[in-house]
């Protein structure tokens, strides 16, 4: 969807130069690294997300920025699912332990999102190998924008 937009400049101030197809949905980054987003509601997500060679590190296993950015997208989209649309929040806080390798195949990241105050969410996401060997947990506080 994104494909001839990847390469254009982002210049703050500026408009951006795409616009999400619906609330719940991949953004530029995430659909470069082929995410899916198989279900999202009631503060849970699921998303997968293929490992092909883009995703690998020097030693032939799934980097660990490709784990994380897979675990922070699943919570981010837990998320929207308690949210009202157009809310704007960011991760402020994450944390990621790693319990196994990622050799190959299709990744899934399973998320929970909590509501912890009026600005405050709590999230965790645990990442599977295609064998459904838990390979992360990520923990993280995002923190939602001040109504003006």
């Amino acid at each position: 969807m994104y494909e001839e937009k990847y390469a254009v400049p982002m210049t703050a101030g500026e408009p951006l130069p795409f616009e999400l197809p619906r609330w719940i949905a991949c953004a530029p980054f995430e659909e470069y690294l082929e995410m899916t987003i198989a279900e999202a509601k009631g503060g849970k997500a699921l998303l997968t997300m293929p490992f092909k060679v883009k995703h690998a590190q020097g030693m032939g296993l799934m980097h660990g920025g490709a784990v994380t950015a897979l675990a922070d997208t699943a919570v981010a989209m837990a998320i929207k699912s308690i949210l009202p649309e157009g809310s704007h929040f960011v991760t402020i806080e994450l944390g990621l332990s790693f319990h196994a390798p990622i050799h190959g195949g299709m990744v899934r990241a399973e998320a929970e999102a909590e509501i912890q105050d009026e600005r405050t969410i709590k999230g965790v996401a645990r990442v599977f190998d295609e064998n459904g060997v838990k390979a992360a947990t990520y923990t993280s506080i995002f923190r939602i924008k001040r109504q003006r």
